[in-house]
């Protein structure tokens, strides 16, 4: 019988994201790909957000990111937010310091919104990763459709703890046939850890509207690091200032490069649907 067996979990929504928290403080176990993939089976999730005891001081949780395909993510801000939600009133804080894998992330609660620092954006080419050198990662050479007329083309890449290309595009984003287009791109050569891919129509200098091909989990309602890697993106080519609201077709998120530190603000809200437990019955092909 897996361990995962019995648990409560809660599933929630940051601006239409499904995310599963499920809360393994008291637990040491390292949920296996094939048991992230089971859950997303049965309750279907964009993101799977485990929560583990702390194992550096001063942060209050250890946190691991799993996509519907049970690969690890590096960062997914909507999911944070609802992590944060669900551990702060446990905890009796408006604030805290969780750890990943790759980086320590603060989060804090105002009213009923939740801001998650995500941190600086990386933009060296080797950083992001991509398989080759550009010294210039505001456009980089990618296209996809005939080579005289692309049906998206130069696009900015950026990490924000995980790859993000993002194409320009001057109409609704919500036009082009990203179900198609996604997964060509995801798994281009050019990224050798493959890529989230973001369509992003610029409204005007305080407002984008955005589409996203989510690595790992495929067309989603919305993506909180592509929000920051699209407001970041903009921002480096003055389609933009630094605060900026993205909106995705499951709501919208406020997204500030903070100029004193380059960290990436970005607030918005969240939903519980409902609380849940682990069926043994999921795990049965999972050993």
């Amino acid at each position: 019988m897996s361990p995962l067996s019995h648990r409560p979990y809660a599933k929630m929504n940051g601006i239409g994201n499904e995310i599963v928290v499920l809360d393994l403080r008291d637990l040491a176990h390292a949920v296996t790909p094939a048991e992230a993939r089971a859950i997303a089976a049965r309750e279907p999730f964009d993101q799977l957000m485990v929560v583990q005891a702390p194992r550096t001081a001063g942060t209050d949780a250890f946190m691991r990111i799993y996509n519907t395909d049970g690969s690890e993510s590096g960062a997914c801000g909507n999911g944070t937010r609802c992590v944060a939600a669900q551990l702060m009133p446990a905890l009796r804080t408006d604030r805290l310091t969780l750890e990943t894998p790759t980086s320590l992330v603060v989060a804090r609660r105002q009213g009923e919104l939740f801001t998650v620092d995500m941190g600086r954006p990386r933009f060296a080419w080797n950083e992001i990763p991509l398989a080759e050198a550009f010294p210039d990662t505001r456009y980089i050479e990618l296209q996809i459709g005939p080579i005289d007329a692309p049906v998206l083309h130069s696009p900015s890449a950026v990490s924000m703890g995980n790859p993000h290309a993002v194409f320009w595009v001057d109409r609704d984003p919500a036009t082009f046939d990203l179900g198609r287009i996604g997964p060509l791109l995801e798994n281009h050569p050019i990224f050798p850890e493959r890529a989230n891919i973001s369509l992003a129509q610029v409204l005007d200098p305080g407002h984008v509207r955005v589409r996203v091909w989510e690595r790992g989990a495929g067309l989603t309602r919305a993506c909180g690091s592509a929000a920051c890697a699209v407001a970041v993106a903009a921002a480096r080519l003055k389609r933009t200032g630094r605060t900026v609201r993205i909106t995705l077709p499951g709501g919208d998120l406020t997204i500030d490069w903070r100029e004193r530190d380059d960290h990436v603000l970005m607030t918005g809200a969240v939903e519980l649907e409902h609380h849940g437990t682990l069926d043994p019955a999921w795990f049965a092909d999972a050993a």
